[in-house]
């Protein structure tokens, strides 16, 4: 069992940066791949970033990369989500969510636990 706390989300002008943690408790990262996916208001849920539990491996949605970071910290059992050049249409509530099968995955569905997720607000 693993639970998942964000934080970091905020109101931020169109451009601007922001830096979105995801700390764990209960098992340590090094047993699951993670995820960033996010939802904006009357949308669907997202893919945004995933990573390997060594933190070697990264993919992003076409819609973040070359924008956002994630990164992996498996001695303070907690993931970075870097957002930079951000843009009014990322507004979302954004989760982190641990793939407990260490499989780099787009799909939602195949992630097994989640967090509550943080408000990120792009003003433009």
């Amino acid at each position: 069992q693993v639970q998942l706390v964000e934080s970091g989300g905020g109101l931020v002008q169109a451009g601007g940066s922001l830096r979105l943690s995801c700390a764990s408790s209960g098992r340590t990262f090094s047993s699951y791949a993670m995820g960033w996916f996010r939802q904006a208001p009357g949308k669907e849920r997202e893919f945004v970033a995933t990573i390997s539990w060594s933190g070697g491996t990264t993919y992003y949605a076409d819609s973040v990369k070359g924008r956002f970071t994630i990164s992996i910290d498996n001695a303070k059992n907690t993931v970075i989500l870097q957002m930079n050049s951000l843009k009014p249409e990322g507004t979302a509530v954004y989760c982190c969510a641990a793939e407990s099968e260490r499989k780099i995955t787009r799909r939602i569905f195949e992630y097994d636990y989640w967090g509550q997720g943080t408000q990120v607000t792009v003003s433009s």
